[in-house]
């Protein structure tokens, strides 16, 4: 029974730290401090093969 306690708690613990990420909107945050900046750099180094 003790082990059945630990996982509703594990997952309660996981429930809760997907909700902050979806109330705080943590990934998209994620995404324009860490992410887009790295593609940006790399896209911009690039050598352009067909200017428009």
């Amino acid at each position: 029974m003790k082990i059945f306690w630990k996982v509703i708690a594990g997952l309660l613990a996981l429930l809760a730290g997907l909700f902050a990420v979806y109330y705080y909107n943590l990934d998209m945050k994620l995404m324009r401090g860490v992410v887009i900046p790295l593609l940006n750099r790399h896209y911009d180094a690039r050598k352009i093969e067909h200017e428009i």
